[in-house]
């Protein structure tokens, strides 16, 4: 009887010890789950506030998600698509080098700006009209190692700047100055 006991109670620990360990790498990586669509997704809803957390950052290879219960969930980005925000401004910035989707902000909010990005070997790969979400920036999706010439442009300012998509690169720009054009 003592040994029933004993077995059904080892048994039961293992169970409940394989639901937890289950329950919490499960959760706290889901890196294998989803398809790029589910991610990109996932970020824009992070980016326009429709998604919240206490936390979520994306580098250069993963989105970073700490929920209010401080249990933290990681997302691998595609491998052949790399993340970038980009806050223009004209007066104030701050350093970033990651993006936090929930807590980033740039000073031009909710503005219409041309976008233009070229890679090194001159092939376009924006050319557009687009306007800075909420937060100040512009979420763009663009292919990995590469670098790539920025330029913006808003009512006569513009600036232009380098960026690159490799592993470890910044996925925060925050240093593109808008000025004067010079005649």
């Amino acid at each position: 009887m003592k040994k029933k006991i004993l077995l059904s109670t080892i048994v039961i620990a293992v169970v409940l010890v394989g639901i937890y360990i289950f329950t919490v790498v499960g959760r706290s990586n889901v890196s294998d789950e989803g398809t790029t669509q589910d991610i990109k997704q996932l970020v824009s809803d992070y980016s326009l506030g429709n998604l919240t957390a206490e936390a979520a950052s994306i580098d250069s290879e993963q989105l970073i998600v700490t929920e209010s219960d401080s249990n933290e969930l990681t997302y691998d980005l595609p491998q052949d698509e790399f993340f970038v925000s980009i806050a223009p401004f004209v007066e104030q910035t701050h350093p970033c080098a990651i993006h936090s989707l929930t807590s980033c902000q740039g000073e031009m909010v909710e503005e219409e700006f041309n976008v233009y990005i070229e890679d090194t070997e001159g092939n376009v790969m924006v050319d557009e009209t687009m306007k800075t979400m909420a937060n100040g920036f512009i979420d763009l999706w663009l292919p990995r190692d590469e670098t790539y010439n920025v330029t913006i442009t808003q009512d006569g300012k513009s600036a232009e700047s380098v960026i690159s998509t490799f592993e470890g690169d910044n996925t925060c720009i925050t240093t593109i100055q808008l000025a004067e054009k010079s005649a």
